[in-house]
């Protein structure tokens, strides 16, 4: 597996490395803490560098997010050398099957998701995970770049609630989680 680069994040605390190859099959992998990672050999292995506070991943690319202190210049290179060493084959992700069951107002809301707001939040290395749905309120989760950016905790979810309540249904309710 080659890092063919890394970029910033919309989050100064998040670092997107792309890579020549398939890191999993689909969906993705995302970990907020070393002790999370256990069995994951990649993510283990970024966190045993110190100064990483999450790891996110999906087919193309790896998400990390720095502790306060840690500086890009030192911690990059390293990440990009460790995502190179740690021999990886794809594996399939570990997607549930979906919160709510098939058809209906999730399978509708995740069309939405998929066509419009993973993709985009994935070009800036983020993610996003439906934790709950009850009657009319979605709870969701960040990831990745994402998970604690400040552009992500107002802006986006109103987008998000925005959009999902002009194509799914008006009375829709998104928190964040």
């Amino acid at each position: 597996m080659k890092v063919m680069n890394f970029e910033p994040t919309p989050n100064p605390n998040a670092m997107k490395f792309n890579v020549d190859g398939k890191l999993i099959e689909g969906g993705s992998r995302s970990y907020d803490t070393p002790a999370a990672a256990d069995g994951d050999p990649l993510a283990t292995a970024l966190f045993a560098l110190g100064k990483v506070q999450t790891v996110f991943y999906m087919p193309g690319f790896v998400t990390v997010s720095k502790l306060e202190g840690a500086e890009w210049s030192a911690l990059a290179p390293a990440i990009a050398r460790t995502i190179e060493t740690t021999a990886v084959t794809p594996v399939s992700s570990d997607a549930s099957a979906g919160i709510g069951g098939e058809g209906g107002l999730m399978d509708k809301i995740n069309r939405v998701l998929d066509a419009q707001i993973r993709p985009a939040l994935a070009g800036d290395g983020g993610g996003l995970e439906v934790v709950a749905l009850e009657g009319l309120n979605l709870q969701i989760r960040y990831q990745g770049a994402c998970g604690s950016c400040p552009s992500s905790i107002a802006g986006t979810l109103a987008a998000i609630q925005n959009l999902l309540q002009a194509e799914v249904d008006e009375g829709l309710v998104v928190t964040a989680g």
